[in-house]
């Protein structure tokens, strides 16, 4: 490897393949979506459900690239456009390719996964060790089979640390996500029913997931929250000593004091048994959780409490988690990136304690892949929202109706509960009765594609301040 990129010879050495007509001289990255393909890269042809990448090996070139991973079958056709790397099957060949690179990797490799929160650690921890060293992390929520094995290939070998998020959805995904990362130390986030559809209970979810943990190298580590149900289950699952943060009992890392308003936290780290005032960079309780986690990571990095301190202090999270705008007095805060049950209601708990809202609008839409629990899991938060203090609820799509109904119920009339098919009807009926110093909630799972209600909303409150 040169410059940050790869020697054609070594690709094929590392998944078995064979340059047709012959290797370029040299590969400057790897990617798989001609959309966002640099020059010089190596171009992945996959085959997925709706397209075959064979079909753009040709654009692939014109492009730039300096090669293309493509099947056998397929190589005599296609390198006449330029030079291919040809295997039996390109998706498992793009893992050894990624396994190889690991190999030259003298970095820190942190595994993070969870049923919710992932993201948001996965971006603190990187953010906080960003402070003391060089980093790489998971590219946007690039966390499969496919985006891991991509996201480890675009690391530098000059980082000390790499972070990476791995999300699985069925039974037997995390091992494999293993197998390629090899990472050294685990992070799980809490653990709740998200993907129960494929599950057949919550433990056999907690028990996919602390796949992780039980497969790290005894030298390395996995960082727990004891807040959380299946704590005991997958600390006695981890082959690495554990290191625990909690808000709640003792740990290695303590929240011992929250200030909610001040978005502030003290934190007691139990070597030394130090204590540290330090930002909590986003809102509602289980944040404490998300924050202390990426806390003990660092600072098992070496990090010190100053720069920890400083880098929370100016801290942005990623786009449609809990992301705030106003627009013609309202605020709107964007939280559909995803949903289960577990994060719907602590998304409902921090926006509850929201102030300076004059009313404040809940639009919520279906939870997904929640398999013969959907019903169930959608009424109780349906039962939540009816407890609260709202000044309406807007209900998005056909699994919400069993929440909408729950509510309604709960509610007793104390607030109005409104029906609809989709984002852009959702927020057409809002513009119509919501006003200056009212804020506004928006989750669902990605499939509710509750951004496109955001982005109407915020159309038609910008024509009403017109």
């Amino acid at each position: 490897m040169r410059d940050g990129g790869f020697d054609p010879v070594e690709l094929a050495r590392w998944c078995g393949g064979v340059w047709r007509p012959a290797a370029p001289a040299f590969v400057s990255a790897i990617g798989h979506d001609t959309r966002a393909l640099a020059p010089g890269s190596l171009y992945v042809a996959l085959r997925g459900g709706r397209h075959d990448g064979h079909a753009f090996v040709a654009e692939a070139f014109r492009l730039g690239a300096a090669g293309a991973l493509v099947e056998d079958a397929a190589a005599a056709s296609l390198a006449q456009h330029g030079p291919v790397l040809a295997v039996p099957d390109t998706l498992t060949a793009l893992r050894a390719l990624a396994a190889g690179h690991r190999r030259r990797l003298r970095a820190v490799i942190i595994g993070v996964s969870g049923s919710v929160g992932k993201t948001t650690v996965k971006e603190l921890i990187a953010h906080l060790l960003a402070a003391a060293m060089p980093v790489a992390c998971t590219q946007g929520n690039w966390n499969n089979e496919i985006g891991l094995p991509l996201s480890l290939l675009a690391m530098p070998v000059t980082a000390r640390a790499g972070v990476f998020e791995m999300g699985i959805s069925h039974p037997g995904e995390m091992r494999p996500l293993c197998e390629t990362l090899q990472p050294d130390w685990g992070v799980l986030t809490h653990v709740g029913p998200a993907h129960l559809e494929f599950f057949p209970s919550m433990e056999a979810i907690a028990r996919e997931k602390a796949v992780l943990l039980s497969g790290l190298p005894a030298a390395g580590a996995a960082f727990l929250c004891r807040d959380q149900e299946w704590f005991e289950l997958l600390r006695s699952l981890a082959s690495a000593p554990v290191v625990t943060v909690s808000a709640e009992d003792a740990a290695d890392f303590r929240c011992v004091l929250w200030r909610a308003a001040e978005g502030r936290m003290r934190v007691r780290e139990a070597a030394g048994g130090a204590e540290t005032e330090l930002p909590v960079p986003l809102p509602g309780r289980h944040q404490i959780s998300n924050t202390l986690l990426a806390v003990a990571v660092a600072r098992r990095m070496g990090v010190d409490w100053s720069a920890i301190k400083e880098a929370l202090a100016h801290y942005t999270g990623p786009a449609m988690r809990w992301e705030v705008t106003r627009v013609g007095g309202v605020t709107l805060i964007n939280d559909a990136y995803n949903a289960n049950p577990l994060s719907m209601r602590a998304a409902l708990e921090t926006f509850a304690s929201v102030r300076d809202a004059a009313r404040k609008w809940l639009v919520l839409g279906d939870m997904l892949e929640l398999g013969s629990a959907e019903r169930k899991e959608h009424e109780r938060v349906g039962r939540s929202v009816g407890a609260g203090d709202w000044a309406g609820l807007i209900a998005v799509g056909s699994r919400s109706r069993w929440l909408a109904d729950e509510a309604e119920r709960t509610a007793e009339g104390r607030f109005k509960v409104i029906r609809r098919a989709n984002g852009r009807e959702a927020a057409e009926q809002l513009a119509a009765i919501i006003a200056p110093g009212d804020a506004v909630l928006f989750k669902a799972s990605r499939g509710a594609r509750l951004e496109e209600a955001v982005a109407r909303l915020r159309e038609l409150l910008a024509t009403k301040k017109e």
